[in-house]
């Protein structure tokens, strides 16, 4: 998990999640939530901002508490740190914050293997987000490739690496269509030791190239598996989309390295009583 006193799931329920990044409380959708009773619906009032959506998988956050004309404007931006990274969220017209805290046990894997291999540490992250894996493996001594698709997100990313301390660091900030820029890399022959990734669902490219996980998914793995250099190859597979659980994304892994061996798992999120929602599936091989 996160640091201790930077992220608690406080409670969850009919939809919805309940959740603490650092001092700030919010309030927005869980899909995983639905059909779940809210274990402690007092303690929701304790929210600042609430997010509701308005059309398809955009909406809008509100206050969650009265406001009066001498309120200062809501804030859309603050900080929180995990061990030596320290991360800028944001509220998004998505949702989203800019983290998703159920990766935090990928960011410790990916830098205990990034110390176990020998120089060059390569590591290739696809669909990059807002670069606290890519983060995590420069911290560990990686020369880390960073992909994602949107402008607005890698120069947050940037930011982030700013924030950390390690702007200096080996990271080519790419922004790039993934499956564009992995067949580019075959053509190369560019090689890396570690290769990470965590598509969505549904997707577009800055040329406006089309992403569907289900029916690109396997040649992304394929390519992704012709850029290892290592006999025993080091990768990362994550995935929230429905009916792609833990056992689908290791055949997916698995078929795509020639059989190499794959731990399988769940990303979930627990509350301090023990309940657990459920985050998405992992695969990874090493």
């Amino acid at each position: 998990m996160l640091s201790a006193g930077q992220y608690e799931l406080l409670d969850f329920g009919r939809g919805r999640k309940l959740e603490r990044f650092g001092e700030r409380i919010i309030d927005r959708p869980s899909p995983a939530a639905e059909g779940a009773p809210e274990a402690m619906p007092d303690l929701w009032r304790q929210a600042i901002v609430r997010y509701e959506r308005t059309s398809g998988d955009q909406g809008a956050w509100r206050s969650a508490k009265p406001q009066s004309r001498e309120d200062a404007p809501l804030k859309r931006d603050w900080i929180i740190r995990h061990g030596s990274l320290t991360l800028e969220l944001r509220l998004t017209e998505f949702g989203h914050v800019g983290l998703f805290p159920e990766q935090a046990d990928n960011w410790h894997w990916i830098a205990e293997q990034i110390g176990r291999l020998a120089p060059p540490r390569r590591l290739l992250n696809l669909f990059a987000y807002t670069g606290a894996a890519t983060l995590a493996a420069a911290a560990a001594g990686a020369e880390v490739t960073h992909v994602d698709a949107s402008r607005t997100t890698v120069a947050w990313a940037r930011c982030n690496a700013e924030l950390s301390g390690l702007a200096d660091r080996p990271i080519r900030w790419i922004v790039e269509d993934a499956p564009t820029f992995v067949r580019r890399e075959v053509k190369r022959g560019r090689q890396y030791q570690a290769v990470i990734l965590d598509p969505p669902s549904y997707g577009h490219g800055p040329e406006g190239e089309a992403w569907k996980l289900a029916e690109q998914l396997p040649e992304l793995l394929a390519d992704c598996a012709r850029l290892i250099a290592t006999d025993r190859p080091l990768a990362l597979l994550t995935c929230h989309t429905p009916g792609y659980g833990p056992a689908a994304l290791g055949r997916l892994l698995r078929q795509a390295l020639g059989g190499a061996s794959v731990e399988t798992g769940e990303l979930v999120l627990s509350t301090s009583a023990g309940r657990r929602l459920p985050g998405g599936a992992m695969a990874r091989s090493c």
